[in-house]
């Protein structure tokens, strides 16, 4: 789903960002320039920003476990 009209950024963009470590708000918008114009889709993008760490940080913790 694309997230930033101006920007053309979609929810896979954000998720695979934070996958490669983005785990701060304002660095995303800096690097994908999501609701950095308008800002009409700030609270999205905050939000598919949040549900992607908590699934990713879910999946670093299930990989720590098995490996240990």
């Amino acid at each position: 789903m694309i997230v930033c009209l101006c920007h053309r950024v979609s929810d896979r963009d954000i998720t695979a960002a934070v996958r490669c470590g983005t785990s701060c708000f304002e660095v995303l918008q800096d690097d994908l320039r999501v609701a950095s114009s308008c800002g009409s889709c700030l609270d999205c993008a905050r939000e598919v920003f949040d549900t992607a760490r908590v699934e990713h940080a879910g999946c670093c913790r299930q990989a720590e476990t098995s490996a240990g």
